[in-house]
């Protein structure tokens, strides 16, 4: 699941070491929604409709 480099790496006990790595998963989470993905929906057009309705 994570490379044991990383897990070796993290300071602490394994309890503090599976927080860190949820906090910086949150983190990481909230940069793709707040900046990453806003920026890539202004450069992709993926908000065009390509499903017609039915008559």
């Amino acid at each position: 699941m994570i490379s044991t480099w990383l897990w070796s790496r993290i300071p602490g006990p394994t309890a503090l070491k599976i927080l860190l790595l949820i906090v910086v998963i949150a983190a990481v989470v909230m940069v793709l929604f707040e900046w990453v993905f806003p920026w890539i929906s202004t450069v992709i057009p993926i908000q065009d409709p390509t499903i017609e309705e039915a008559p």
